[in-house]
């Protein structure tokens, strides 16, 4: 086969691994930079050229799109998609993943578990949003923050007040979430390929720390999953119309809460974590799926 990886860098770990992984079992991998291809956009030969080429003959595609470059980046893979190329994550369900306030409505329509979560546009419902969620300590989420960026844990009262007024002064786009104190500053990430998960790690923050990434210096270590865990991630994972994820979980008292739906997830903390080939595992089901037009939205949306 010849696959073609949407990436910014392709000394990139999760880039590298999978062009690894591919050429092992005989494929062609060639990584694009999305912001560097320009395109036709026509009825008939829709097309795509790259460094002065046109690029052609390509059987699947995986995107490796970073948030700051979703728009571009989805347009440049839809076209591949009116191409005919299969790709692991079609564009549609990589903008409706980052989208938090969306995921989090198609995700509560399906009946998964969610922190309890506000959003509002007036500052004049600021305790309103603080009473919803259960009082302080809280979390301020950001819709565009990635990696733990943009989160804020809001111990008092006062504390959530300020932050969301300074919020609304910038005009940006945020929500408020329960503070799920039982999970003890740990999250599970589980990557999920087709109808599996295929690997699971949890991530404890660092001392003095929230947020667990580990980014911002958590530590992450393999973990044994609950069927309800399992069953969780894989129907968050479907429901958001992605082939592969990193989905993020919290063990709360009631039950897993799904924190986040990731379309792009990296690959070395849970390779490392668990010893697992997750890229090798995400070539191989490309290899059983990957077939010409076999998209849900035949490039629309």
């Amino acid at each position: 086969m010849k696959i073609a990886i949407l990436s910014r860098n392709a000394r990139l770990y999760s880039t590298s691994r999978l062009v690894e992984a591919a050429e092992l079992r005989g494929h062609q991998v060639q990584v694009i930079d999305a912001l560097k291809c320009y395109m036709d956009i026509t009825s008939d030969h829709p097309a795509i050229f790259y460094k002065g080429e046109k690029l052609s003959g390509f059987d699947a595609i995986i995107p490796r799109i970073g948030a700051s470059v979703t728009r571009f980046g989805t347009a440049v893979l839809r076209q591949f998609e009116m191409m005919g190329v299969y790709p692991i994550n079609e564009s549609v369900a990589i903008s409706r993943s980052r989208d938090k306030l969306r995921t989090l409505q198609l995700l509560s329509r399906k009946g998964v578990g969610l922190p309890v979560t506000g959003f509002a546009h007036s500052v004049s419902d600021t305790n309103e949003i603080i009473n919803l969620v259960g009082g302080a300590p809280l979390v301020i989420k950001l819709m565009e923050g990635t990696q733990g960026r943009g989160v804020v844990l809001a111990e008092t009262k006062q504390a959530a007040e300020s932050v969301i007024d300074a919020f609304h002064e910038l005009d940006a786009n945020f929500i408020v979430q329960e503070f799920i104190k039982e999970a003890r500053g740990s999250d599970i990430r589980c990557f999920v390929v087709g109808d599996k998960v295929v690997a699971s790690m949890i991530r404890t923050a660092r001392e003095g720390e929230f947020r667990s990434n580990l980014h911002r210096g958590g530590v992450a270590q393999v973990v044994k999953l609950s069927k309800d865990e399992r069953a969780t991630a894989v129907q968050a994972a479907r429901i958001m119309g992605l082939n592969m994820a990193g989905v993020d979980i919290l063990r709360a008292s009631r039950g897993p809460v799904v924190m986040e739906v990731n379309s792009s997830p990296g690959l070395e903390g849970i390779e490392k974590a668990t010893g697992k080939d997750v890229a090798g595992i995400i070539i191989e089901y490309i290899e059983k799926n990957a077939k010409p037009h076999k998209t849900r939205t035949k490039g629309s949306g």
